[in-house]
């Protein structure tokens, strides 16, 4: 699932990491901090590595393998978010 699937599960789950049915907007930003319950894994695109969008890449893994799949994929020639190549990011 990509980074809005992710809020929106993780605005929806209890301590225990069980999903309840929801509605309406979510303010749920989720960070290294916060980590997340729900989700063990997401599939999103290559952001620019300054991005907010790091802080929910690194709740989900840890910093090293975030830091190398960036490296390889900058190496490898990967596009942007804007241009469609994504990747799986798991623990």
């Amino acid at each position: 699932m990509g980074t809005t699937v992710v809020r929106a599960l993780e605005s929806a789950v209890d301590e225990r990491g069980q999903v309840h049915p929801a509605h309406g907007w979510t303010d749920v930003v989720i960070t290294p901090e916060r980590g997340v319950r729900a989700v063990d894994g997401l599939v999103t695109g290559w952001h620019e590595p300054t991005a907010s969008h790091i802080d929910m890449l690194l709740a989900v893994a840890p910093e090293p393998l975030v830091r190398e799949a960036y490296t390889l994929a900058f190496d490898a020639g990967y596009l942007w978010h804007e241009f469609g190549d994504s990747h799986l990011l798991l623990p």
